[in-house]
């Protein structure tokens, strides 16, 4: 989704803290709190005295909160000489914070670093840094540091900055300035892993917020803490305060104490989180309530934009057709800024979008005209970062129009500016675009060549990539996860080598971890290649890729050369079946219908590889599932004769590169479990649970907590103070696309996946022996989500168990209890594998005619280390 053309690239570098300066933090809600852009050209003549630099410091912030961020930039230089003249060393050290700021939008990330530097020089210098003036401008430049550490990714260092600016705002008694830092601070620890520490201060800066009286301050301070919230991904709770601030902003506007463009503002943003949350009408509501206010006319167009952006996704088509004619020449008219040239981009992006839905392209010609205009001016502006953009959506327009030779000069031109620049998150996207024009031209060695180029860019920016959120203008599963798919596709084409085969399986786990880093919004999953060989020589790995236009498999072999094979189906058909076929393990399906699509799908991943597995002793089949392959079970897949299960052990992992391998330590092993037999919190009651912890009890030393034992602070301090390798948890949980709708239930809370995997990680610095099996036997993937069990991924990968043992579905919790007891049965009694162990309880129900149908035994999946 579209934010604010300002807001998609400036979300982490805002202005310096300062009641003068409404924004509290280092984003931006939107332009319309900002001046109208100011239509002077910047100052040429040199700066002399106080006053001239003083007019020059405030011009310049005038045209940077405008987007013109070299005017700015020439301003403040004039003005940090004038200071310098002059020996006022306090007022020098003012200009270059923000004349680092520009430079950070410039992406002149040296010349940025420099400034602040000479900054805190000249700011260590003073003999009172007590006194108030001092207190603010050295809180202005640690908060300048601290948006310079966060792009460039040092987020410990940038959280440091933003807990020392907090104390200087608090010195300056500025209190504006230290919540936003407050605010700054959180994101910071989010990113860190810091949840509780990130969470606790959220809420300290919403009730700071509260209890202050009814203001503009208090307005923009409550949208800047909705804003955060998003980019942590609490979308609910960012929602609730957009709408108190709106509240508050109406009754401020009816005593003409705000403008009427701050509350267009608010609905504007709330029509951008309404369609995050999936609540189309919603936004549109809102968007035509913002459009009513809207007197600035660059938030005018910013919200038209979004209106016709989504009236594409939804396809209303009458809706689209009456807004893209008055668009043109509302953005023609707009004067030159980084914002005109974005909407002008996003305009443009649009088109392309309807042309692609709907075969028709009447705004062609007044595209190709606003694009080759926002190419200018961003010329005009020195603006390399907004230039860039334009040329390469320019390039995006002709790649469209099937100009391949255009297209490719025009990105190639893009992609030289956006690497002098180092803004590799444009780099990537045009090595992206350069790839499929090449593949279009017929290249297909060079297309993979700037494929290969965009991928390896991609994992350079994994830190800035978990921060995209549906939110902003472009989502991961559009502009992310196709880059690996279309890698992918071209490596596997017609009859690839080893070297392509072996980069199309690396790349696939590469978009495994890639997703897991977005579902959880950061990125710290420490990946390390590991060979199959030195695991289990009796193990094969399946790799399943679903591409638009066939379905791919991968298949290794331990001491054999990789091979693929594949089914000439779409994307569409292959999604299709699965998903019948997961509906049909449903007891109230035919058994004909089930097994006919078991088999459908077998023929696809196993039958060509049959005679590999029994040439090659193969004991377990270990899957790398991809798309909506996740949600089912492999092991009621059937051959004709038998399911799968019955013929291999199974597991699955999101990658080799991901598992912890070695086999479990069978000595010393002790169990904590936990559970409730009681309906809690609007969930059903479990009543076998009792029976399922007694049997497992009956087999190694356990720690049982039930029902009210069973509590979110129990779990805690256990899991700290005592070595369990083996956590079983028997309670309701589910499992979803969504982190926030990823939870694990316990008596008197629900808890979301990011705080379960910091629990479960909380021993490991004291602990050195590590959660050997994670146990969740009633958890559930969410219905409905094509992409739930990134959630199972999620929890499995993340809670730092070597293995998980989950449930794709919550079945009768009297044959879990008999799968879980003979699971535990197997493993301590024989010392079989996991996965031999789970196959042997899987077959146990099998053969029981009460719990023969997959219904009951195929939903168990081991994930991670299967020894």
């Amino acid at each position: 989704m579209r934010e604010t053309a300002t807001t998609q690239i400036r979300r982490w570098r805002k202005a310096l803290q300062s009641s003068l300066w409404l924004a509290l933090l280092s984003f931006v809600v939107t332009t319309s709190f900002l001046p109208s852009l100011a239509q002077q050209p910047p100052e040429t003549a040199i700066v002399q005295s106080r006053s001239e630099a003083q007019t020059a410091l405030d011009r310049a912030r005038v045209l940077y909160e405008g987007g013109r961020f070299a005017q700015a930039a020439q301003l403040w230089q004039q003005a940090r000489e004038a200071y310098q003249r002059q020996g006022d060393r306090l007022q020098e050290a003012a200009s270059l914070n923000y004349l680092s700021l520009a430079y950070q939008d410039l992406g002149e990330w040296e010349r940025a670093t420099r400034a602040i530097a000479e900054s805190f020089a000249l700011l260590g210098a003073q003999s009172d840094p007590g006194n108030a003036e001092s207190a603010l401008i050295l809180a202005q430049a640690l908060n300048a540091r601290g948006t310079l550490e966060l792009a460039r990714g040092q987020i410990e260092a940038a959280a440091n900055t933003w807990k020392e600016a907090q104390d200087a705002y608090a010195i300056a008694k500025d209190d504006a300035g230290k919540l936003g830092s407050q605010i700054n601070h959180a994101i910071a620890l989010q990113k860190l892993g810091l949840y509780r520490r990130s969470r606790h201060l959220l809420e300290a800066a919403n009730q700071q917020l509260r209890s202050q009286p009814d203001s503009e301050i208090k307005v923009s301070g409550l949208q800047n803490l909705a804003i955060a919230l998003q980019v942590v991904g609490d979308l609910e709770q960012s929602h609730e305060i957009l709408t108190q601030s709106l509240a508050i902003a109406r009754g401020l506007e009816v005593r003409e104490r705000i403008s009427p463009r701050q509350t267009a503002a608010i609905l504007f943003n709330l029509g951008n989180i309404s369609r995050s949350l999936q609540q189309p009408q919603a936004a549109f509501e809102y968007y035509q309530q913002a459009a009513e206010k809207a007197k600035d006319p660059l938030l005018g167009v910013e919200i038209q934009l979004n209106q016709l952006n989504l009236a594409i996704q939804t396809e209303d088509w009458p809706l689209a057709r009456t807004l893209f004619p008055s668009l043109p020449g509302q953005l023609a008219e707009l004067p030159a800024s980084r914002a005109s040239v974005y909407a002008k981009v996003n305009f443009a992006e649009s088109a392309i979008n309807y042309q692609q839905k709907t075969n028709e392209s009447p705004w062609s010609v007044e595209t190709a005209h606003l694009l080759a205009s926002a190419v200018q001016q961003a010329r005009s502006l020195q603006d390399a970062r907004a230039e860039s953009y334009a040329l390469g959506q320019l390039g995006h327009l002709y790649e469209s129009a099937n100009q391949g030779e255009e297209a490719q000069k025009l990105t190639q031109q893009a992609l030289a500016i956006a690497e002098g620049i180092n803004a590799t998150d444009l780099v990537a996207p045009w090595q992206w675009q350069l790839g499929r024009v090449l593949n279009q031209q017929g290249d297909t060695e060079g297309a993979i060549a700037a494929l290969s180029e965009s991928v390896n860019s991609l994992e350079a920016l994994r830190s800035d990539l978990v921060a995209i959120n549906p939110d902003v203008q472009f989502s991961f599963t559009e502009t992310v996860e196709p880059v690996y798919r279309q890698l992918v596709s071209l490596l596997l084409k017609s009859n690839p080598s080893q070297k392509n085969l072996k980069q199309a399986r690396q790349t696939i786990e590469a978009l495994q971890l890639a997703e897991l880093d977005n579902f959880f919004r950061e990125a710290c999953l420490d990946a390390q290649p590991v060979l199959l060989d030195e695991v289990d020589a009796t193990a094969a790995v399946i790799y399943p890729i679903i591409l638009p236009d066939r379905l791919e498999v991968i298949l290794s072999v331990p001491g054999q050369p990789l091979r693929h094979y594949n089914t000439q189906e779409s994307q569409a058909v292959v999604e299709r079946i699965l998903l019948n076929f997961l509906e049909s393990l449903n007891p109230f399906f035919a058994d004909e219908t089930r097994l006919e699509l078991s088999q459908r799908v077998y023929d696809w991943l196993i039958r060509p590889a049959q005679a590999d597995f029994a040439a090659n002793n193969i004991e377990t089949l270990v899957f790398v599932l991809d798309g909506v392959l996740r949600n089912l079970p492999m092991a009621a897949l059937h051959d004709g004769e038998q399911y799968l299960v019955e013929k291999y052990n199974l597991a699955l992992t999101p990658g080799l590169q991901l598992l912890a391998p070695r086999a479990i330590a069978r000595e010393g092993l002790q169990a904590f479990t936990g559970g409730l037999t009681e309906a809690r919190q609007g969930f059903s009651a479990l009543p076998a649970v009792k029976s399922e912890m007694e049997r497992i009890a009956a087999k190694l030393p356990t720690e049982v907590f039930l029902n009210e034992q069973f509590t979110t602070q129990t779990l805690k301090e256990h899991i700290e103070t005592a070595p369990f390798p083996l956590i079983h948890l028997a309670t309701h949980g589910q499992f979803s696309s969504n982190p926030e709708e990823t939870f694990v239930l316990t008596w008197d809370d629900k808890i979301l996946v990011r705080e379960f995997q910091t629990i479960l990680r909380s021993r490991e610095d004291s602990k050195p022996r590590p959660i050997e099996l994670l146990v969740l036997s009633a958890c559930q993937t969410a219905a409905g989500d094509k992409r739930a069990a990134l959630g199972l991924a999620g929890v499995a990968v993340r809670s730092g168990a070597r293995s998980t043992l989950a449930t794709l579905w919550s079945v009768n919790d009297r044959s879990t209890a008999e799968l879980m007891a003979e699971f535990y049965r197997q493993f301590t009694e024989t010392r079989v594998s996991k996965a031999q162990a789970l196959r042997e309880a899987q077959q146990f129900l099998l053969k029981n005619p009460e719990y023969a149908h997959p219904y009951y035994w195929a939903p168990f999946i081991l994930v991670g280390n299967w020894l």
